[in-house]
């Protein structure tokens, strides 16, 4: 949302610089242009980043829960061996 938000920023300053020259030229549109790049690489780096992290804790957070049900199922296991023996 960063990104986005940058780039409307930078498209904002390029049309206040066509606004103000009244007339386009790059000149006029590139530094607004140019924040409207830089802030936008910016969001996706974190964005990917960020990502990677995500994928990262929910693989590990699966991996418990996985472990969780193979431990539950071998002690409902062990529960009905026992009570069979008892009978």
């Amino acid at each position: 949302m960063l990104g986005f938000m940058g780039t409307v920023i930078g498209m904002i300053d390029a049309f206040d610089s066509i606004q103000a020259m009244g007339d386009v030229s790059a000149t006029a549109v590139a530094g607004g242009i140019k924040v409207a790049l830089i802030t936008t690489v910016s969001g996706l780096i974190v964005a990917i980043i960020l990502q990677v992290f995500y994928n990262y804790l929910v693989s590990k957070i699966d991996s418990i829960v996985n472990s969780m049900e193979d431990a539950s199922i071998s002690l409902m296991d062990i529960l009905v061996k026992y009570n069979m023996k008892n009978k």
